[in-house]
């Protein structure tokens, strides 16, 4: 699928050379069509783009998380509200039952509780890069800080990242509608056996946490219920913080003197980090959104039983909210852009995200100074997905420790 903009000039989306920068198509979609209906592999989707749409999007109750909303009205009923009962496709009532129940485990002095291990975590992986190159800093680095954290946080055997990081990668990716479906299985699958052995051999973990859990009502979360929190929260876990450090770390490496920023004063990891978020969104499209009625944007009508996509990448390069957003600058504050999601439905993760990206990032660029890039940036080769924004691989050369 193309968008022509002015004249003759053509700019792909979801295809081509559109997945090694999407920046060029999300600005002339903000500037021609910032409300725009997109044919995608499974079906057509509303894409909005310019950030105080989507952020104001993000709280429309008329956009629901019901997909009934996309059948005839005498269709709907005996239909499921969720294919799977998981949070980030359900509205309220069921959203804030499961929302308040999970919180009850997920909370903040956990997530602050985890930060020494992510840096012992950090610093065990940092150790063991050589200084020879090349070495895919994905594989080697990016991807491991995360999974090894989600894992521990959960209870999940570290042995068992390998097998979980394909399952999510199938899942993420755009990849065939029957191998989606065999890797949900597969981990579904996996997640309800060890859900089975954390009942006789509970532990301090989450999910044993999530087990025990209940409301004054005596609420619990059933079965189902924890196997789709469990998937939830392995897949946004482990995917947007791969993502994050691989384009954080790719960012610094390609602006020099933003590098030479935080090398010279650490400190600006937490504004740094927002700026990654901002910069190259690891989240690109928030997940599908349904109009239970007709609703307008930047004067457009959207109309009911749509399906509707919230662009993050697009929105937050806005220059509408933010001077200058082309412009790579780890000292502004980007801390309201739109990386988790608004509203009801933000990011229960978003925390832990952080904590990871600024441990992970900042001892790296600290540890090996001498960091460099392997390849040509030209060379680089993008996931090909319409949810996640990162890298297959990123070949640098570490360089000896600090």
């Amino acid at each position: 699928m193309a968008l022509t903009t002015t004249g003759t000039e053509t700019h792909d989306l979801f295809s081509g050379d559109f997945w090694t920068d999407p920046h060029p198509a999300y600005a002339a979609l903000r500037t021609e069509e910032p409300v725009r209906e997109l044919a995608l592999p499974d079906g057509k989707a509303w894409l909005i783009s310019r950030y105080a749409d989507v952020r104001a999007a993000f709280v429309d109750p008329r956009l629901s998380k019901d997909w009934r909303w996309t059948l005839p009205a005498d269709q709907r009923e005996g239909q499921p509200a969720a294919p799977i009962p998981m949070m980030i496709l359900m509205d309220p009532p069921d959203h804030t039952r499961l929302r308040k129940l999970v919180g009850r485990s997920f909370t903040v002095r956990r997530m602050n509780d985890l930060q020494p291990r992510v840096e012992e975590i950090t610093q065990e992986l940092l150790d063991a890069l050589p200084a020879e190159g090349p070495v895919d800093l994905m594989r080697q680095y990016a991807f491991l800080v995360p999974v090894l954290v989600i894992c521990e946080l959960l209870g999940v055997p570290a042995e068992d990242r390998d097998m979980f990081s394909a399952w999510s990668s199938v899942m993420v990716d755009d990849s065939p509608q029957e191998e989606k479906f065999a890797a949900m299985g597969s981990l579904n699958g996996y997640l309800a056996e060890l859900i089975e052995r954390k009942r006789t051999e509970p532990d301090d973990a989450l999910l044993s946490g999530l087990l025990a859990v209940s409301d004054a009502d005596g609420d619990r979360l059933s079965a189902e219920e924890l196997v789709a929190m469990a998937t939830l929260l392995l897949i946004a876990g482990h995917e947007t913080t791969v993502n994050l450090i691989g384009n954080g770390v790719l960012a610094l490496l390609t602006h020099p003197e933003q590098r030479a920023r935080l090398q010279a004063d650490p400190s600006l990891i937490t504004s740094a980090v927002e700026e990654f978020l901002r910069f190259e969104s690891p989240v690109s499209n928030a997940p599908m959104r349904f109009a239970s009625e007709d609703v307008e944007y930047s004067g457009v009508t959207i109309p009911a039983g749509s399906t509707v996509m919230l662009g993050l990448a697009a929105a937050n390069r806005d220059p509408e909210w933010l001077e200058d957003p082309e412009r790579l600058d780890i000292t502004r504050d980007s801390s309201s852009g739109v990386f988790f999601g608004h509203g009801i439905h933000f990011c229960l993760g978003a925390q832990l995200a952080r904590t990871e990206g600024r441990v992970a990032i900042g001892k790296l660029i600290a540890q090996r100074p001498d960091l460099a890039l392997a390849v040509d940036p030209s060379e680089l080769v993008y996931r090909e997905s319409t949810l996640v924004r990162g890298l297959s691989r990123l070949p640098v050369t570490p360089g000896e420790p600090a």
